[in-house]
C-alpha cells in the first residue's frame, strides 16, 4: 500500500482552526485510508491509499466539511520524503532540530526567487532550495529570524508549510513502515 504524507497548514496553533487528531484519524479511516497515523497536533498525517484521487484536495474538502476548517494540504509520497531526508544540505543543523526547518511548497519557486533566497545576507542562518522544499537553519531561533521573513507564500509564489527536522524525521520513520 503506497504511503503518503499529508501536511496541513496552520491548524491547532491557537484557538482557531482546531482539528482534533483522534477525530481526524477516525474520519480518514472511515473514508477508506489505511494505517492512518498523526504526528503532533499541527497536522501531520501518514496514511496508506490506493484511491485514485487528488489526496490533498480530497483531504482539504473532507476536513472543511467535518471540522469547518479550510486549510491547504500539501502531500508527499514516502519516497519523496525519503529524498528530503537524504538531501539534507546542512547535516550540522540536524543537531539542533528545533531550529532547523523544511518548508514544503505546493510548487517550485521560480529560479529567480531561489537565487534571491540563496543569495540573501542572512548569516549565520543558512538556506537551500531543493525543488519543492526549502531547508532553513535558524541558528538563533525562528522568532527573530530574518530568513523566516523571506519564506512567506507571497515571496515564494507558492503555498508553504514548515516542519522542524524532528517532525520530518518522525514522518519519514512512519512512512517507511
Amino acid at each position: 500500500m503506497p504511503r503518503q504524507i499529508a501536511l496541513l497548514r496552520g491548524i491547532n496553533l491557537g484557538p482557531r482552526n482546531r482539528v482534533p487528531m483522534p477525530e481526524l484519524r477516525e474520519l480518514l479511516t472511515e473514508l477508506g485510508y489505511e494505517d492512518v497515523a498523526t504526528v503532533v497536533q499541527s497536522g501531520n498525517i501518514v496514511l496508506g491509499s490506493t484511491r485514485p484521487t487528488d489526496l490533498g484536495r480530497d483531504l482539504q474538502q473532507q476536513i472543511a466539511e467535518r471540522f469547518g476548517v479550510d486549510t491547504p494540504v500539501l502531500v508527499r509520497t514516502a519516497g519523496q520524503l525519503a529524498k528530503v531526508v537524504a538531501d539534507n544540505p546542512f547535516p550540522e543543523a540536524a543537531q539542533d532540530p528545533r531550529r532547523y526547518q523544511v518548508s514544503f511548497l505546493s510548487a517550485k519557486c521560480s529560479p529567480a526567487v531561489a537565487r534571491e533566497l540563496e543569495a540573501a545576507d542572512i548569516a549565520p542562518e543558512q538556506v537551500a532550495v531543493r525543488g519543492r522544499e526549502i531547508y532553513a537553519w535558524h541558528v538563533n531561533g525562528i522568532q527573530r529570524s530574518p530568513l523566516a521573513k523571506l519564506l512567506t507564500d507571497n515571496k515564494l509564489g507558492a503555498i508553504a508549510t514548515a516542519r522542524n527536522w524532528s517532525t520530518v524525521l518522525k514522518l519519514h520513520e512512519l512512512a517507511g513502515r
